[in-house]
């Protein structure tokens, strides 16, 4: 958490608020903090366990600011992410929530590559039965606009971005800048299991949403992704982090934003 916290009190832009909250964890993730002493940070102890739904709704209904910003607690923010969101957001009125490219780390900070995405709302939503390509950590939008649609509660299993997203996109405008503005920590391991429940958690969703509005064909081609996902799945299981590059993830474009990410995790403080 240090790191995503730091990423955040170095942005350029200065005039945001930052809300922590505690979801009951046992990692002591908050005691790694309690030497940034910043008033723009406002940490909640929430105690027990919600789960992110909740505690995403409650950040929207704390929040002061005419945007939200999203990012997880392992997640690093380049320096610039905040200013060039706001100022896409700024100059689109029509646009309400706008995420960024991102490149992935390993736990050891390594950059492996760049996360897939679409970067205008009718490619990002041009197959919805196959999921939105919008990485959720590197979301900012209007409060307006979370305040309106909001997080499912209870929320899905890791699916809380993409039942937003599925039920609010014929309603909404969303897109995504052509930059590199977060490192997106991923796992070492397959876990297998947690994947299948993903999709399955997704499927449903999928299944509840075109029957409720008869798309038919994209009911099918949901329940057709879903096969396609569990023979990825087998295939990552198998060949690991070294399938990554089968899966669409392309190389670092930037150089500079290479080196940008690797300053901060190598900062001393």
């Amino acid at each position: 958490m240090r790191y995503s916290v730091l990423s955040i009190m170095k942005q350029t832009f200065f005039d945001w608020e930052l809300i922590i909250i505690d979801d009951g964890s046992e990692d002591n993730a908050i005691e790694s903090i309690s030497d940034l002493k910043d008033p723009r940070i406002k940490i909640i102890n929430g105690g027990v366990n919600k789960g992110l739904a909740v505690r995403l709704n409650e950040c929207i209904r704390t929040s002061r600011g005419r945007y939200i910003v999203r990012m997880d607690q392992d997640d690093i923010s380049h320096p610039r992410r905040i200013e060039s969101q706001l100022k896409f957001l700024e100059s689109c009125k029509d646009i309400d929530l706008v995420a960024t490219k991102a490149v992935m780390i390993d736990h050891h900070g390594k950059i492996m590559g760049v996360m897939p995405s679409r970067l205008n709302h009718e490619d990002i939503c041009h197959s919805p039965w196959n999921g939105f390509y919008l990485p959720h950590s590197t979301w900012m939008g209007r409060i307006s606009w979370f305040r309106k649609f909001g997080y499912l509660e209870p929320g899905p299993y890791f699916c809380e971005d993409q039942e937003l997203l599925l039920r609010s996109y014929r309603l909404s405008r969303f897109a995504c800048l052509d930059e590199c503005l977060l490192a997106y920590r991923v796992r070492s391991k397959i876990n297998l299991f947690k994947n299948l429940k993903i999709h399955f958690t997704l499927f449903n969703l999928q299944k509840v949403y075109f029957a409720k509005h008869r798309q038919w064909k994209f009911l099918f081609l949901a329940f057709f992704n879903l096969q396609i996902s569990f023979i990825k799945d087998l295939f990552l299981l198998v060949l690991g982090v070294a399938y990554i590059n089968m899966l669409g993830i392309k190389k670092i474009p930037s150089k500079n934003i290479e080196n940008d990410f690797k300053k901060i995790l190598h900062q001393k403080s």
